[in-house]
């Protein structure tokens, strides 16, 4: 069984009623994020240019976490998603057996405050919202993975800046159900050589998957990670590789630990999509050689997981 991560724009279409059913009929289940981070798909700047439109004094993005009519256009917008009633399957998507799990916002960041306080704030007053309305579905805050203040040492792990996010802090929160994790070296690490980048991705996993097991004592899955096309040492092979690197480490640390619960490589289209392009696209019936890889890594993991559940 495959897991697929989405977002969806403020407005529910009946789009995404196709999407998931389609979803249900392939036995896929999916991760549905609430909101985006960035303008794409219309993301918290969305809320604080609504807030600003209507009068209200607002300074920054950032008054997102924090402005109380923000926060309460985003619980309206939680709440008319949660309970929608798809029109394909008749079904409410709180009980929608084919969500595994919701996501508070994609790759929270707060460039007025690096420590991750105010983002935790945001996620201790946001995860008990929605399971206020939803207890049956997993949540996850939809998180990078950047260390904050809560343990000052885990912030050398960082790749040379921190944004405004707490990876353990933020995930320590009663109603977060699992961790994520997200990495793109060829970006944070611009310049420095494949080697290194490679070093880097391997703390990163490193690191997490011990706090998700010592600390969080919760589940970690690793929601996004890709090389660019636009990368200067950019090949379908070097992509190919550091997938199956990334893949090994994955299934590894799952196989003698059982925290770490998958990867989810950044993104996946199908033909006619070049809009979404962003140059870590990947159209499958054209790249078959990371088709393979994407597969035999799903035919592992999935073994795996009957594996490990038959010890239990």
């Amino acid at each position: 069984m495959r897991t697929g991560q989405t977002w969806f724009p403020l407005g529910i279409p009946r789009a995404l009623d196709f999407v998931i059913g389609e979803a249900k009929k392939n036995g896929v289940r999916l991760i549905l994020s609430l909101v985006n981070n960035y303008k794409d798909f219309g993301g918290r700047p969305q809320y604080v240019e609504w807030a600003n439109s209507t009068g209200i004094p607002v300074n920054n993005d950032d008054d997102f976490y924090t402005n109380h009519v923000i926060k309460g256009y985003y619980k309206n917008h939680v709440k008319t998603v949660l309970t929608r009633i798809n029109t394909i399957t008749k079904i409410a998507y709180k009980d929608e057996p084919t969500i595994m799990a919701w996501e508070l916002i994609n790759e929270p960041r707060c460039q007025v405050d690096y420590s991750g306080k105010i983002i935790n704030e945001w996620v201790k007053e946001m995860a008990p919202y929605v399971k206020s309305i939803d207890k049956k579905h997993l949540l996850e805050v939809g998180l990078e993975g950047f260390y904050g203040d809560s343990i000052p040492d885990r912030k050398q792990y960082n790749p040379g800046f921190q944004v405004g996010s707490d990876f353990v802090s933020n995930n320590l929160v009663k109603d977060i159900d699992f961790g994520t994790i997200h990495a793109y070296p060829d970006n944070w690490l611009a310049g420095q050589n494949d080697t290194m980048q490679m070093e880097f991705m391997q703390r990163w996993i490193t690191s997490h998957l011990q706090d998700s097991r010592t600390i969080l004592k919760k589940p970690l899955v690793f929601t996004e990670f890709g090389m660019s096309k636009n990368d200067s040492g950019y090949s379908i092979e070097a992509r190919d590789s550091f997938m199956n690197t990334v893949y090994s480490s994955i299934y590894s640390l799952a196989q003698n630990g059982g925290t770490f619960a998958g990867g989810l490589v950044w993104q996946l289209l199908d033909e006619g999509m070049d809009s979404y392009d962003d140059g870590y696209e990947i159209v499958l019936t054209q790249n078959p050689s990371t088709s393979s890889v994407i597969s035999q890594q799903s035919s592992k993991m999935i073994a795996l997981e009957h594996t490990l559940s038959n010890k239990h």
